[in-house]
Order: C-alpha cells, then sequence, then structure tokens
C-alpha cells in the first residue's frame, strides 16, 4: 500500500515537472518568435526610413530638373506631385492585392516559420 501511495506521488511530481517545463518551453518559443518578428521590423524599418530618405533627395532633383527643362521650377514640382498623386490611387484601388495580403502572408509564414 506504501509502495504504491510512493509511485503515485512519484507520479504527481513528474507530472508537475513536465507541466512546468512545457509551460517554460512555451514562454521560450513565444519570446523567440516575438524577438524574431520585432528584430525583423526594426531592420526592415532602417531599411524603409533610407530608401524613403533616397526618393525624396531624388524626386527633388527630378523636379528641379524637369523644372528647368519646363521653363519654370515649379513646374517640376507639380509634375512630380502629379505623378505621385497617379500612384496613390492605383495603390488606394489595389491596396488590398498589393499591400495587405502580402504583409499578412509575410508575418502568418515568420509567426509559424
Amino acid at each position: 500500500m506504501e509502495d504504491q501511495q510512493g509511485l503515485i506521488e512519484s507520479l504527481i511530481e513528474k507530472g508537475e515537472q513536465y507541466g512546468k517545463t512545457t509551460i517554460e518551453l512555451l514562454k521560450l518559443k513565444t519570446l523567440d518568435k516575438s524577438a524574431d518578428v520585432v528584430s525583423n521590423i526594426v531592420s526592415w524599418s532602417i531599411v524603409i526610413i533610407l530608401a524613403v530618405l533616397f526618393f525624396l533627395i531624388l524626386n527633388i532633383g527630378v523636379a528641379l530638373w524637369l523644372g528647368e527643362l519646363l521653363g519654370k521650377s515649379y513646374y517640376g514640382f507639380f509634375v512630380v506631385s502629379g505623378f505621385y498623386a497617379l500612384l496613390v490611387i492605383v495603390f488606394a484601388i489595389f491596396r488590398k492585392q498589393l499591400i495587405k495580403n502580402p504583409v499578412n502572408n509575410s508575418i502568418v509564414t515568420q509567426v509559424l516559420e
């Protein structure tokens, strides 16, 4: 009888250890995935910021160049802004296909990796 009680206590103790280990493993996996997602977001944010600065300076140069060709510097800025207005319309119409779905798929793929 005492032997069975000792076995039951041992089994309960091992079950508790298994539960604690499983919870700890889940915490570590969650932390790993969170760190991976955050580091990916930070690294892409830096790339995006640098790309935006590059394109901003490039657009100013193109606008000044077009303005010189058209006779008035502000004409070049109107042409460049008209181009971006056209891009805004295209992206507004196709935003789900071009932006939302690929970003969602990328995040889900990264989390489930």
